[in-house]
């Protein structure tokens, strides 16, 4: 080899190796998933304006296209990578997400059961399928775990409203039956029904009337309570709120309570109009929407399921973070309880949530909140099994 040459091999090999575009493209993915991870992170801790954590999230995608698509060595390869970049970057921002859910699914168990804990159960204790003998376990499975509230399907409401007698010709029987053989527990009705513009509609004043008069009714038959579980109802929904204190008026005119099954809390300021497109109907509402519910009964059950997260450290996660905003936005007075799922079913329903992983993120949650009463409330006593049960009672009914 001549001097020159090798002087010049000499040269070329003195200069820093560059790393190739896949691996450059591999660091910034990777990079870009760790700071979504740490903006959500962020977000619960410091909490502030909502507006500039999308903001965030948003550059940090942007970075990660630009960053996929520079160093190329064609302008077309350049609007080929950027291209492909901005279709990985829901996936990236998803997997961030999920990180930080797996990283806070992860913390230390807080507080457990304090006696607040519900049940929704099955319209065959008000047809005339279940006796006596079933009234007498249900008894015995209350008196061993933390639970208060029944929630009892009692309808539905037809859809301009009214509710039919008919479909509970046992309701007085098993209200009697259940206060007799488990004294305190509430017997409450759970009413609902699927809201659309072609089902039942509560923007319609005569509908929400003829609901006020099934709620008599129900109260007539001794049902504690009534649990409202109106679906879809998309946040900022006038008539809801509407609906939700004229009934409250009744309600507390025969010392009965007004529970309501709500929707998740979106847990990053705007969240709920993507959410509703990505799932098809509303799933989560904003914390304001949230809190109005919640002011305008006496007790809310977040049915915090139907998720779709994968895996069970993520769902406890998911789970806690809720527990944490709905702390803060259900007021003082207003009694708080999380749902369980013991279902086995469900488009959005995965393999990941269970009763373990529920309590669990309960647990974690109420960390932030020790001193708040915060209750479980499973769903649903024909599909809960006895490993289901086995789960909520050491995570729970009886975790110290």
């Amino acid at each position: 080899m001549s001097g020159s040459a090798a002087g010049t091999a000499l040269a070329e090999g003195s200069r820093p190796v560059r790393p190739r575009g896949p691996v450059r493209v591999v660091a910034a993915a990777v990079g870009t998933v760790l700071l979504v991870a740490m903006i959500f992170w962020a977000r619960m801790l410091a909490g502030g304006d909502g507006v500039l954590w999308p903001l965030l999230v948003g550059v940090v995608t942007a970075g990660w296209i630009v960053a996929a698509a520079v160093g190329r060595s064609s302008a077309g390869r350049t609007v080929l990578a950027a291209l492909v970049a901005a279709l990985l970057a829901p996936i990236l921002v998803l997997a961030g997400g999920f990180g930080w859910l797996a990283v806070e699914g992860s913390g230390g168990p807080g507080a457990a059961t304090r006696g607040g804990d519900a049940l929704w159960m099955g319209h065959a204790w008000v047809d005339g399928r279940r006796g006596p003998a079933d009234v007498d376990a249900l008894a015995a499975l209350v008196r061993e775990t933390g639970i208060r509230d029944l929630y009892v399907h009692a309808g539905p409401f037809a859809d301009d409203g009214t509710l039919d007698p008919t479909l509970r010709p046992s309701a007085r029987w098993l209200v009697e039956a259940v206060h007799a053989a488990a004294p305190g527990v509430r017997v409450q009705a759970w009413l609902g029904n699927v809201v659309a513009d072609d089902r039942l509609r509560l923007d319609d004043p005569a509908t929400r009337a003829r609901v006020l008069q099934g709620v008599r009714a129900v109260l007539a038959d001794g049902f504690d309570g009534v649990h409202y579980d109106f679906e879809p109802v998309a946040s900022g929904n006038a008539a809801y709120l509407e609906l939700l204190t004229a009934t409250r008026a009744v309600t507390r005119a025969s010392g009965a309570i007004l529970s309501a099954a709500v929707n998740q809390v979106e847990m990053v300021a705007g969240m709920h109009l993507p959410g509703q497109l990505a799932f098809g109907r509303p799933h989560w509402w904003s914390f304001d929407y949230f809190a109005a519910v919640a002011r305008e009964v006496d007790q809310v059950a977040m049915m915090s399921y139907d998720t779709g997260v994968p895996f069970e450290i993520a769902y406890s996660g998911y789970v806690a973070v809720q527990t944490r905003l709905a702390t803060q936005a259900v007021p003082d007075g207003v009694e708080l309880l999380m749902g369980v799922p013991a279902f086995r079913d469900g488009v959005m329903h995965t393999g990941a949530e269970t009763v373990a992983a529920a309590v669990r993120g309960i647990r974690v949650g109420l960390g932030a909140a020790p001193d708040r009463p915060v209750g479980a409330a499973v769903y649903v006593d024909f599909d809960a099994t006895e490993a289901d049960w086995a789960q909520y009672r050491s995570g729970w009914a009886e975790a110290g």
